[in-house]
């Protein structure tokens, strides 16, 4: 391999002359082989972004080729992992060097001495094809890790297959042609691994979150943003779907946030149990830490990494939610390096290409049929940190052109205490008209159409209540104050939900739509009763109507809920 020389050094971005490497390719610059990336090539001069702190590293060092791209070593172990951005384990990196990560430092991303238990499903003298697995390892309880030909290879007939303990490293089949396959793949980052078909987005990513299975679903490979300012409840909200997201696998990318944010998530993420197992949640998840004062190069990189990891286990045939925050962090660091770079800066100093290398991240989405014929998904929810708030900033707005769903994170509804914190009137999911028909076989008929009721109510209340705020709502005609009543039943019964209460923190299908339809209900009795004459203080005297509120909190809510509607049926037919 080719060494060249240190050119010139700014900040994380070295010239190098001397080198034949290609465009992202891994070089080591420096003394102590600082793990880094050619990132541009001018004539003899290579670009490189280097993923440590460059302080010291001064013209005249050697910078080595490696000869290959920045690759995730894919294979058992990876599962419960806590890496940093280029898939460093941060547990090795300590005990390599204490409680400061050393520069020049190589961790391999999964163990290579740990043995597993390999069983083979195919035998001597199948034919296997890319992505067809040829074995299996009980990674965790419940996840089976599938062995499978790398996507790069042409496949062939199986000469070979081997059963037993095995490290990772070791050859577990061998093909006709020669070719030996291990357990674990190198794929290099950037590069989306790919599938036969990318399918249509028709099922539904649920989450147990009323305000967005009710209103803004997101689809199995779909792709979401959360925009929202400091404090309005993003991580908690980031936690709430890694929990109860019907995924099998969760990748949480934490790409810039501050250190004691990501300390205080590195300490709860392992602590939180999945509910579908009653184990720790971290036996599915894997976790990228890249805080904010971590080396920029780094954080524009874990996105990426955790996209193939991610990409990696959609291949099995498993369903992985991969949450990002934050995106602006990200984007904060395309832009330092492309003021490093001396590139022609775009609106508010974030390079031009900017929307091009969001799409290109969020694009890797989608529930597809793999090579080896399952069905799998990466759904993808990306954080965005807009400074003040302010949505009109080029991140939000590049993120908004993309993906298909919008939840708007709004600062004054966390000041009323109103979790989750999603503004309903801001909001949006462009999966609707996908996603009706699964509503309508799987769960009611009415559950569209009980959704556009509830939606128009809201809207009419927002309208309202600018009225309201001049003149009072006592000034309002009585069907407009009936309006209002009905529209806080919906915000604070079913839109307002505890991450924290034991019961109402999920909310299956089939209750959101009860619940809904019982606080309709109450509205046609009401305005029924409205047209007899009744004045609206009675009417909203029903005593019924508050033991609605009650219903959300029971786990067998169906026999109160029966019991309460019955209650609102005899009311009413007495009300004068």
């Amino acid at each position: 391999m080719e060494v060249g020389k240190v050119y010139r050094v700014a900040g994380p971005v070295v010239h190098a002359t001397g080198l034949k490497s290609h465009m992202y390719d891994l070089v080591l610059v420096g003394e102590d082989g600082l793990m880094s990336e050619v990132i541009g090539i001018s004539g003899d001069k290579h670009i490189i972004q280097v993923y440590e702190d460059t302080a010291g590293v001064r013209p005249g060092e050697p910078v080595k080729e490696t000869g290959a791209a920045l690759v995730a070593q894919l294979g058992p172990g990876i599962l419960t992992s806590i890496y940093d951005g280029v898939q460093r384990p941060l547990p090795a990196l300590a005990e390599a060097s204490g409680d400061f990560i050393s520069r020049g430092l190589f961790v391999d991303g999964i163990d290579h001495k740990k043995k597993w238990d390999f069983e083979p499903v195919v035998k001597k003298g199948d034919l296997v094809k890319p992505g067809q697995p040829v074995g299996t390892v009980q990674e965790q309880l419940l996840i089976k890790h599938k062995v499978m030909v790398p996507p790069n290879l042409k496949g062939g007939e199986v000469k070979e297959i081997y059963s037993g303990n095995f490290t990772v490293e070791e050859t577990v089949c061998v093909l006709d042609d020669g070719t030996e396959l291990p357990m674990i793949q190198y794929w290099p980052v950037r590069t989306a691994r790919p599938s036969t078909v990318k399918m249509a987005p028709t099922i539904p990513l649920r989450t147990g979150q009323r305000v967005i299975d009710g209103f803004f679903s997101l689809a199995k490979g779909g792709t979401a943003a959360i925009p929202g300012g400091f404090g309005t409840g993003k991580t908690v909200m980031q936690q709430t779907l890694s929990k109860w997201s019907d995924v099998d696998i969760v990748v949480y990318v934490g790409c810039g946030e501050r250190g004691n944010e990501m300390a205080d998530l590195l300490h709860e993420f392992p602590e939180l149990v999945d509910p579908r197992t009653d184990r720790p949640l971290m036996e599915r998840s894997i976790v990228y830490a890249n805080t904010s004062n971590m080396p920029v190069a780094a954080r524009e990189a874990s996105i990426y990494t955790g996209m193939t990891t991610a990409e990696y286990y959609r291949d099995m045939g498993y369903d992985v939610l991969l949450t990002a925050d934050s995106t602006s962090r990200w984007a904060e660091a395309m832009r330092e390096l492309s003021s490093r770079l001396e590139e022609m800066p775009g609106e508010e100093g974030y390079p031009a290409y900017l929307g091009a290398r969001l799409a290109d991240f969020y694009e890797r989405s989608g529930r597809v049929t793999t090579l080896g014929g399952e069905e799998g998904s990466v759904s993808v929810v990306g954080a965005v940190s807009p400074p003040g708030g302010d949505f009109t900033e080029p991140v939000t707005q590049n993120t908004l052109r993309i993906v298909k769903v919008f939840w708007a994170l709004d600062a004054k509804l966390t000041q009323r205490r109103h979790f989750p914190s999603i503004n309903w009137l801001e909001s949006y999911s462009l999966y609707d008209l996908d996603l009706e028909p699964w509503f309508v076989e799987n769960i009611s008929p009415d559950w569209n159409n009980n959704k556009r009721r509830a939606m128009a109510i809201l809207q009419e209340n927002a309208e309202l209540e600018e009225i309201v705020m001049l003149v009072g709502s006592d000034a309002l005609p009585e069907d407009q104050q009936l309006t209002l009543e009905v529209a806080r039943m919906i915000i604070n019964y079913w839109l307002a939900q505890s991450a924290f209460h034991p019961v109402d923190t999920f909310c299956p299908y089939e209750k959101q739509f009860d619940l809904l339809e019982a606080i309709l209900g109450y509205r046609e009795f009401a305005f029924e009763a409205l047209g007899r004459g009744v004045p609206v203080d009675v009417i909203n005297s029903a005593a019924s109507k508050d033991a609605l509120a009650k219903i959300r909190l029971l786990d067998d809510y169906k026999p109160e809920l029966e019991k309460v509607m019955k209650q609102m049926a005899d009311e009413f037919k007495v009300m004068s």
